[in-house]
């Protein structure tokens, strides 16, 4: 996992905000999404999309993950979207509504037409129920496509369903993006909390989304990175089971049964401890 990227906080910040771009350099998220569809206005579509992409060829953000949210296929302003992101090469391109392989393939093209460097992944938000029931092949429509990012409101709206606390109208839904992002090995980044002063209630969801195998998750007000930060973090008890766990599985090599703390070890436990020194280890140099 040496190309490990931590996504636990993913910011949306509004390109049409000068003050927003700016402070969000200094906000200490590992991911901003520069977003030209949902909080921008009309009248100030294009302004922003040139302030967006002026905020990625900056090259001010630091160790931050920068990407840059277009308006949807479809829309009047998506085509210019993407080939301005496309050309300023933003470390993804943030597409919302993607319902099916041929709409990634589509989109991939364009990119490459216009002049996508190599770095620039593509980032599919799934948030409409044909999406969750395409959503494996979605996920395997392209080597460009990295991640996924679950639009929750979106998929509420759409299923006619209610925000309750626990998100049981939509687990089936976030299951299935989950498990298609695995199988095809991408990352895959929850929803956002809509209640900025519920702190409460923001941080068992990230509880929840870490506990059902989110990466991280999207978020709209900066007072919530520090939450994403720690709930999507190994702790340090976790760290050090895990160091405890590989020492105790390379000490016992060639002796049959092996055992931590009491409790048999298998190669699967191996391989999820490396992971997790992986994930520290990543968010370490990030902080650094």
């Amino acid at each position: 996992m040496t190309d490990f990227t931590p996504l636990r906080s993913v910011l949306y910040m509004p390109s049409s905000n000068e003050r927003a771009l700016e402070k969000a350099k200094s906000i200490p998220c590992d991911a901003l999404i520069l977003d030209l569809e949902d909080a921008v206005a009309p009248d100030a579509k294009e302004s922003a999309r040139a302030a967006a992409c002026a905020a990625v060829a900056s090259g001010e953000y630091g160790r931050r993950t920068v990407t840059i949210r277009v308006n949807g296929l479809g829309t009047a302003w998506h085509d210019a979207d993407l080939a301005a992101a496309s050309q300023v090469g933003p470390a993804a391109i943030v597409v919302p509504k993607v319902n099916s392989a041929a709409e990634v393939q589509q989109l991939v093209a364009a990119m490459e037409r216009a002049g996508a460097p190599e770095h620039t992944k593509l980032w599919a938000m799934i948030e409409t129920p044909i999406a969750i029931l395409d959503v494996l092949s979605i996920a395997r429509a392209s080597e460009r496509l990295t991640a996924f990012v679950i639009g929750t409101n979106d998929l509420v709206k759409e299923l006619y369903a209610e925000h309750v606390p626990g998100r049981a109208p939509i687990l089936p839904s976030l299951h299935t993006a989950l498990l298609a992002a695995r199988a095809a090995g991408i990352a895959i980044v929850d929803g956002v909390y809509n209640d900025v002063k519920d702190l409460d209630g923001f941080l068992a969801e990230c509880r929840q989304g870490r506990e059902l195998g989110f990466d991280g998750k999207t978020l709209i007000h900066p007072g919530q990175v520090e939450g994403a930060n720690t709930a999507f973090a190994p702790s340090e008890q976790a760290v050090e089971d895990a160091r405890g766990l590989i020492q105790a599985w390379e000490d016992g090599a060639g002796s049959g049964v092996v055992t931590y703390r009491g409790k048999m070890v298998e190669n699967l436990h191996v391989e999820s401890a490396r992971r997790t020194l992986d994930i520290d280890e990543a968010i370490r140099a990030l902080d650094a």
